[in-house]
């Protein structure tokens, strides 16, 4: 049996409680929401806190608020978003990406800022222990638990998907995450010193080891998603949003590829050729679990202003699908992966266009 090292815990009681203690405990010092991440983490031993800070009890961050568009809290359960009406209607690229993570007992357990800050992940580093040791670990292994052992002849640390590379290539691979960047999701972060508030896709670099750009002592507490058009606006013109995802088990695995699309689509036709496509008003593609951030796709220029045809569509997808370079470091077969890269995208974007 695996057990966690020895930490002090402390449950925090409100915000301010959790971010003075971040503050106080320095690098030492982890949040524990779900736990689904962190706590299998810490019985292998690639985070070691000094102290864990418990957030699952404040309130304020368990809650869904409506407002010009869609406040949700970082303690809110991915369960809990999968089944809510409102993101099921207005971002249903949410509700279906949430709905994929893992299985229904941790969806029930496991919350939407866990999952946006979730580790990358690794072929040479998510290993127990023993396992990791015996390679020599790698640059993304804990000081404190023997990382850093394995060396390259220049003294600097190796990571086994590249060996002569600088820098860790682990994968994020956040289910949510991509989904709310295509969606123009917002994020605040707290801490002792104050709040602020940023595009989600500046929440994260494209590196396995320093894979967050928020401070050690903020917090994730809030996301913000913009309001989407329904009422009396025609349902082809209401915003459309969908989440493919690529794993080996229907079930509990995480995504080896994902692929996630907001469309503001004008007029209707299925887009082939004895209909009449109807046009793109706006568009985000973002792609999941082929870097160590999600990567937003820039050339949604290609699809802007232009009717969506079958022709246009596998344009693009050849387009985007440059921006997936697979490696070593998860499931599957490199050339495959990215094979399916370009598939998912021309499904995702058809299925849009469709209306299904």
């Amino acid at each position: 049996m695996m057990r966690a090292p020895r930490f002090r815990y402390h449950a925090a009681k409100s915000v301010r409680d959790a971010v003075a203690a971040l503050a106080d405990g320095g690098p030492g010092a982890m949040l524990l929401a779900g736990g689904t991440d962190l706590v299998p983490n810490m019985k292998r031993r690639q985070q070691v806190p000094e102290l864990v800070i418990g957030i699952r009890g404040i309130g304020k961050l368990r809650r869904i608020a409506n407002g010009e568009g869609l406040t949700i809290g970082s303690c809110v359960t991915l369960s809990e978003i999968a089944g809510h009406r409102k993101v099921r209607r207005g971002y249903a690229a949410l509700a279906k990406a949430a709905g994929s993570v893992a299985t229904p007992h941790l969806r029930n357990m496991g919350t939407l800022g866990g999952n946006l800050c979730l580790d990358t992940r690794c072929n040479y580093y998510n290993q127990n222990h023993e396992w990791r040791q015996a390679i020599g670990f790698c640059m993304k292994a804990p000081k404190s638990t023997g990382g850093h052992a394995c060396a390259s002849p220049d003294g600097t640390s190796i990571c086994w998907v590249a060996t002569s590379s600088p820098r860790c290539w682990a994968v994020s691979s956040t289910d949510t995450a991509p989904a709310l960047i295509a969606l123009g999701a917002e994020v605040t972060l707290v801490s002792a010193e104050g709040e602020r508030r940023i595009p989600l896709e500046q929440l994260y670099a494209n590196d396995g080891m320093a894979y967050l750009t928020k401070r050690p002592d903020e917090m994730v507490t809030a996301v913000h998603l913009p309001a989407v058009s329904e009422g009396r606006r025609a349902k082809s013109e209401r915003l459309r949003s969908t989440y493919w995802k690529l794993r080996r088990r229907g079930s509990f695995d995480f995504p080896v590829l994902s692929v996630a699309v907001s469309l503001r689509l004008a007029g209707q036709g299925d887009g082939g050729t004895g209909g009449r496509a109807p046009v793109v008003e706006e568009a985000r593609i973002v792609l999941g679990a082929v870097a160590s951030r999600p990567v937003l796709v820039p050339e949604t220029a290609m699809l802007v202003g232009k009717p969506m045809t079958d022709d246009l569509i596998r344009a693009f997808a050849e387009a985007a699908s440059q921006h997936a370079r697979p490696m070593d470091n998860t499931d599957f077969g490199l050339g495959w992966r990215k094979k399916v890269a370009k598939s998912y995208v021309v499904g995702a974007l058809t299925e849009l266009r469709e209306g299904r």
